[in-house]
Parts: structure tokens; sequence; C-alpha cells
């Protein structure tokens, strides 16, 4: 295990009726005037905004609203809620939702205070310094933003969809889930959830540090939880234990408690960027098209922990004369578990088309940094490429 350090400060309510506890919980972290973040009809059909206005309305906490966020969360909102935050005099932001509202509140708490266009910080022009505090109440299972320390935007100048840089400064003070909020979500956004997390959790697993039995078996436990309880979820919406279940799982797949001491890899998530920015397609989804297509392209790296992953994440029997099959059976039972949650399985499925690699790869090209990627192994272009052709069969 490698030498770390780890802070992960947010507050947790977790439970039936937690969501009553909004307005003190932003008084108790300092906020007065609060700028809620939402998207649309979504949490006022659920009830959560509701729930949560009132409390801040007992309170007396006064607020403003932006609403509108969509998935795959756009600059153009993010700087209406800076401009918006700034001429009402807000003080702290309160994301009602999943990861795009969560990620849209972030930007605006880094952006509000910084004297120059936002997107200055996902470039590197400007370092991330001030934050207003964020808070959450959270309404899908899925992101794991309310307890990261990051968030991901796409930039409609370019259609680029970047991250942030990793911050302390912009984890949310405090995280409001009651997983009977994710009962209504449509079984494709359920679904979707769970691909994000579980690429969350093996985004981590996947790595190259010696001697982290501890936190391989965290991630195992983890991704098996998903595995047990997504189908649950999807066959009954209102199995509160699943919603429960998946909803803790999405918290600590991307909070880096699962992840500390070990090297990460993350190239999955950077190409299923390009590929949610050029199409718009859910990040979920996007992420069960890549994800197997990277994983048959690295495997041959560490055949052992594919097998591993086969073996006690997938419960397949090992073959040790040969371990490449059991490796490659984890790949497919991975596949086959994507499939009967409803989620695709190819680029066409998510209205890619094979001439669009090149494209990609040209504009992740443009980031910073942008290649190589990958700390499992590291991917150039030619990779890229070739693991994205993967997704066209």
């Amino acid at each position: 295990m490698n030498a770390f350090t780890f802070y992960s400060p947010t507050f947790f309510d977790f439970g039936e009726n937690a969501e009553r506890q909004t307005g003190e919980l932003v008084r108790r972290f300092g906020g007065s005037h609060v700028l809620l973040v939402y998207g649309g009809g979504s949490v006022k059909r659920n009830g959560a905004y509701d729930a949560v206005t009132d409390s801040l309305r007992a309170a007396g906490i006064p607020w403003d609203e932006l609403s509108g966020v969509q998935p795959n969360p756009r600059s153009g909102l993010v700087y209406q809620g800076i401009d918006l935050c700034r001429r009402v005099g807000a003080d702290f932001l309160l994301a009602i939702g999943g990861g795009s509202a969560i990620d849209t509140a972030k930007a605006i708490a880094f952006g509000a205070p910084y004297n120059g266009d936002f997107w200055d910080i996902f470039t590197g022009k400007a370092k991330l310094e001030a934050c207003m505090p964020v808070g959450v109440v959270l309404t899908i299972a899925a992101a794991g933003s309310e307890g990261s320390n990051s968030c991901v935007i796409t930039q409609e100048n370019g259609a680029f969809k970047w991250g942030s840089p990793k911050s302390d400064l912009i984890r949310p003070r405090f995280a409001v889930m009651n997983p009977r909020y994710t009962c209504t979500l449509p079984p494709f956004q359920t679904a979707c959830g769970a691909a994000d997390m579980m690429s969350h959790i093996m985004e981590r697993y996947f790595s190259n540090t010696p001697d982290v039995g501890l936190t391989d078996r965290l991630c195992e436990a983890l991704l098996k939880t998903v595995i047990a309880a997504a189908p649950r979820a999807l066959a009954n919406p209102d199995d509160i234990a699943a919603r429960a279940d998946l909803m803790w799982t999405s918290t600590l797949a991307h909070n880096n408690s699962v992840g500390i001491g070990r090297e990460q890899d993350w190239a999955s998530h950077q190409m299923e960027h390009e590929l949610s920015a050029l199409y718009d397609c859910a990040h979920g989804a996007g992420l069960a098209v890549v994800t197997p297509a990277w994983m048959e392209y690295v495997m041959s790296h560490d055949v052992s922990r594919f097998a591993r992953f086969a073996v006690n994440v997938f419960g397949a029997e090992m073959d040790y004369a040969v371990p490449e099959r059991t490796a490659r059976e984890g790949i497919r039972r991975l596949r086959v578990f994507f499939h009967e949650l409803g989620l695709p399985a190819t680029l066409a499925e998510i209205g890619g088309r094979e001439e669009d690699i090149p494209v990609m790869v040209e504009r992740r090209k443009q980031k910073p940094n942008g290649f190589p990627f990958g700390g499992f192994v590291k991917i150039g272009p030619d990779d890229m490429a070739a693991i994205l052709r993967l997704c066209v069969k």
C-alpha cells in the first residue's frame, strides 16, 4: 500500500425524512442565503423540492433558484449561476438531484469567487483557491459527487467535457440522503447509475499497486452489492433496501475510501467523456460500452487481476491451467450484467459511429496533458482508437 493522506469532511444525513433537516444543516454550515440548483420537474414530482424548501422556510433561510440542469451539465448554466449568485448575494449552494446538479453547483461555487472565466480552472490557467460552501440533497444514486472532490462540466464552446482539478475545497459540506427519492427514477436511469458507480470502483480496483488487500476486498464488496441490488431495484422500484444499498454504495464508490493507498486508472472515464461530449449520451450508458472494451484491450497486462475480478466479484470458477479463460469470463459476465440491466453494449446503441473515432482522439489531444492517460496501462492515441473500435462490434 502506498502512503496517502485522506480527508473527507462531508456530513452525511442518511435515511427516511432526512431532507427535513436541510435548513438547519445549511445554517449549521454557515449559509444564510441559498442558491438552489436543480434540473427539471422530477424533484417537484417526487416531493423533494417541496420538502427542502419547507425546511429552508422553517429555518428562516431565503433562497433563489437556478433550474434547468441537464445530464452532462453545461457551462452555460454555470455562467448563469455565477451571475445570479453574485447578483442576489447568495453565500451557499444547495443542489437537489444527482451528479449533474451537484457538479453544476460545485462549478458555480468555485466560479463565483474567481475574478475571471471559471473554465480557466479546468484548463489550468488558474488555480482553484476559493470555493463557496455546497450542500446536497441527493435524489439519484450514481455519480458519487455528493462525497467527491471533483466535478465534470461540458464546455459548450467546443463541446469539451472535462473534469475539474481535484480539491477538498469542493467536497460538499453535507449530503442529505433519503433513498425513498430514488424510487421514482426511470429504469434506464437506475441502470446507468449502477454502471457509473461500478466504474468508479473498477477505476480503483484495476491497479498496479501491490499489497492492497484491504481496499481490494472493499472494492469487491461494493461491486457485489451493486450486482445484487440493481436487479432488485429494477424488478421492484419500491424496494427501499435495494435503493438504500445503491445510494450508499454510490458514495463509497467515489469518496475515495476504496482508492486510497493505491494507483488508480481512470482511462475508461477519460474515453467516455469524449463519447458523451460528442453524442450527449448518459454517462453510465457510455461507461457500459467503453469499460468492457478497455478491459478486453488491457487484460494481458495483468491476467491474474482480471481472473480475481471474475472469481471474487462474479463467482466464476478459477481455471488454474489457463487463467486467461477465467479473466475473459469475468469480462463476459460484466457485459451480460450490463445487458440484463438494459444498458447499451456498442457505439451504435448510443448514437455513435466508427468514423467519429479519429474525431474523439483528436479532441482528447486538445486537453492539457491529454495523452497518455490511465494508471493501470498507459493509453496513447492509437490505443484509444483501438479500444473505441472494440466498441463497434
